[in-house]
């Protein structure tokens, strides 16, 4: 079993900048080295939304279009660990963010597509 555990979330002003991290655990050996990984979001009264993903082995990233250019997804396999560095924060970018592990060996920005998830951690962007 993997577990998921995001860190770094807060309050922030916009135009800010937070880094989230999300640390795999729960079996030897590089978790999840092989798979994608992505980070979604969900605002209150809204559904969860893709932000961004990488695939195994980080040559490939993707992102939404409403975070492109301001967010960028790093990963350290050998720490099992995924990161997102967000810059420019506007108050639309508020949500629970949740990072999630692929079922692939790419991060697609399907939700089914992914199999574990952290538990998320709160980003708040005032103005």
């Amino acid at each position: 079993q993997v577990q998921l555990a995001e860190s770094g979330g807060g309050s922030v002003q916009a135009g800010g900048s937070l880094t989230l991290s999300c640390a795999a655990s729960g079996r030897s050996g590089r978790i999840l080295s092989n798979n994608g990984m992505g980070w979604f979001r969900q605002a209150p009264g809204k559904e969860r939304e893709f932000v961004g993903g990488i695939n195994w082995n980080g040559s490939s990233k993707n992102y939404a279009d409403s975070v492109k250019g301001r967010f960028t997804i790093s990963r350290d396999s050998a720490k099992s660990t995924m990161y997102l560095q967000m810059n420019r924060l506007t108050p639309e970018d508020t949500a629970v963010y949740y990072c999630a592990g692929a079922r692939r060996a790419y991060a697609s920005d399907v939700v089914e597509d992914y199999n574990y998830w952290g538990q998320g951690t709160q980003v708040t962007v005032s103005s």
